[in-house]
């Protein structure tokens, strides 16, 4: 079932102010899928009148990062999360309002299941992929995170 965006988006202005004045906001969560959205506006922009690639990164890592620390709080143990390394795909201009959308929260479940029982940390590979208002792929991130369970 999807939750309500508001206490996420309250989070993203109090811990991720950089990236709320850019204008990244949640649109949807749930255990399997989140979307974040941000417009390219003066504020956010590169050179070349396009989303500089950081605007759009952040938004990236937002749509996947959330679900992580969705699944952290619901396991009730004290887990600490890291991005490990990421690459990115630019194939379009970032115009207008571009749309990322995850939908790899299943492998975080497993891999919070996996670091409880065995104590190690695990390491998974999340997919975000941002469209323009025309459907067309702009950008494509990937983010290996980490979950370690914290002594």
């Amino acid at each position: 079932m999807a939750k309500s965006t508001l206490k996420y988006n309250v989070f993203n202005f109090f811990k991720l102010p950089s990236a709320w004045w850019c204008g990244v906001r949640l649109k949807h969560i749930d255990e399997k899928k989140a979307v974040v959205t941000v417009k390219h506006r003066w504020f956010n922009q590169n050179p070349f009148n396009s989303m500089f690639w950081a605007v759009q990164g952040m938004a990236a890592e937002y749509a996947t990062g959330i679900m992580v620390i969705d699944q952290i709080e619901k396991s009730g143990r004290k887990i600490s999360m890291l991005v490990a390394s990421n690459n990115a795909t630019f194939t379009k201009k970032a115009t207008g309002r571009i749309t990322f959308t995850c939908e790899d929260g299943h492998l975080i479940e497993d891999a919070i299941k996996k670091t409880i029982a065995t104590g190690e940390g695990q390491i998974f590979t999340m997919k975000s992929v941002g469209v323009n208002t025309d459907g067309v792929v702009v950008s494509t991130f990937n983010f290996d995170w980490t979950v370690r369970l914290k002594k």
